[in-house]
């Protein structure tokens, strides 16, 4: 099949580890001719260009910025994304007829280009539905209800639904919670497709290496790592990160490791320039393979969603703690069915953010259960390779074409 990928990411290296990649390549060894546009940022001062990427298709658009902007470039950059997304196809792919056009979120607002597509070339849809907004903006007081924004973005959120063939959701309560709250969809195109990862089996890190990254990162040789890696904004609630900081500066048993970017990165970085903790590390944003090898030393993997979330979500940097076998010390809101998955497969212990007694109790009982770790660690990987891995994802997405 000829395959459209559209999404708000920067895709520079298909070889390179990530949800979007890793599915891609898994069609394209497939047979599959896939085709990915793509946003180029102003930052980037590039023009728009086509280039084929380890026998995958990438059309590159330049853009205004997306990520880490203020909110009206972010705002208005995202409103114009369908339509210069569309302007590129049309140029670019005039000739190729698609058989099926796949599409994550955010953003909502590739209507026009998946209704372009069904209507010319009679192409399905399939869409990866990993946020669902504006409710996710509303939970944290970003948006107000039934505001004038908030009634237009939901307006383009039922459009995008009602354009797509089939939706993949993250869990099952993320799937319940689509059906749940869009009577106007068919409840039959809605499915779980998890987050997914090509998963390979790494090899343990030597004594040697991992005393090698300790000393270049200044971390104590004997702590045990906790380490959390990922975006530091509003979904995370930095506010109880900071209160479980506050909370074990005098803690010797455990060292965190704070390792990302985002809105909060600064609130982040105050606390620890005015506290100077000595049982934890605040890094900014780390490329891919330095921070897999800081990831491969670490003993425990933390998440943190905000308390106020009420649509449920599924971090994906879930997966990585799972490949590295670590156990995982997760702190949600109650709607995610995140926390039940971990404490039901034992590869973690989950309390709700915001609790920060039960927080820390978990910490305690990791701390004195040092010698479970590699069972844990074990039973995630066995999920993440029998739940989370590409080939799942493909199977789920490529059953309802067959005959296309």
């Amino acid at each position: 099949m000829n395959i459209l990928f559209l999404t708000i990411l920067n895709l520079t290296d298909i070889a390179e580890r990530g949800l979007y990649t890793d599915l891609m390549r898994k069609f394209r060894d497939e047979g599959h001719r896939v085709h990915i546009i793509c946003p180029s940022e102003r930052r980037h001062k590039k023009k728009t260009s086509l280039k084929i990427d380890h026998g995958i298709s990438v059309l590159h658009i330049n853009t205004l910025n997306l990520q880490k902007t203020n909110i009206v470039e972010k705002g208005i950059g995202t409103l114009m994304l369908g339509r210069q997304f569309l302007k590129g196809a049309i140029k670019y792919y005039q000739d190729t007829k698609f058989d099926l056009v796949l599409y994550s979120t955010p953003p909502i607002t590739f209507t026009k280009v998946v209704r372009f597509f069904k209507k010319r070339d009679g192409a399905k849809s399939y869409l990866l539905l990993k946020d669902i907004f504006p409710q996710n903006a509303v939970d944290l007081g970003l948006i107000k209800k039934n505001s004038l924004i908030h009634r237009f973005f939901e307006k383009k959120e039922r459009k995008m639904y009602e354009i797509s063939d089939h939706i993949g959701c993250m869990s099952p309560a993320n799937a319940d919670f689509v059906i749940s709250h869009n009577k106007h969809i068919n409840p039959g195109i809605v499915e779980v497709n998890p987050n997914s990862v090509e998963v390979i089996a790494t090899a343990g890190v030597s004594v040697a290496d991992k005393e090698k990254v300790k000393r270049e990162y200044k971390i104590p040789e004997k702590a045990a790592l906790f380490i959390y890696g990922g975006n530091l904004g509003k979904p995370q609630g930095i506010d109880f990160l900071i209160s479980i900081l506050e909370s074990n500066i005098k803690n010797k048993d455990v060292y965190f490791l704070i390792v990302g970017s985002g809105t909060e990165f600064s609130k982040l970085q105050t606390w620890y320039t005015l506290n100077s903790p000595e049982n934890s590390k605040l890094i900014a944003n780390l490329p891919k393979n330095k921070y897999d090898d800081l990831l491969k030393c670490c003993d425990v993997g933390l998440i943190f969603l905000d308390k106020r979330f009420t649509i449920p979500n599924f971090p994906s940097r879930i997966l990585s703690y799972m490949e590295y076998r670590m156990p995982i010390l997760a702190a949600t809101d109650l709607n995610t069915d995140m926390g039940k998955i971990i404490m039901e497969n034992s590869f973690g212990l989950w309390c709700q953010s915001g609790d920060l007694e039960a927080f820390n109790y978990n910490l305690s009982q990791l701390c004195g259960a040092k010698d479970n770790w590699k069972t844990m660690g074990n039973n995630g990987f066995e999920y993440l390779r029998s739940h989370y891995s590409v080939n799942n994802s493909y199977q789920t997405i490529i059953r309802h074409f067959d005959n296309v």
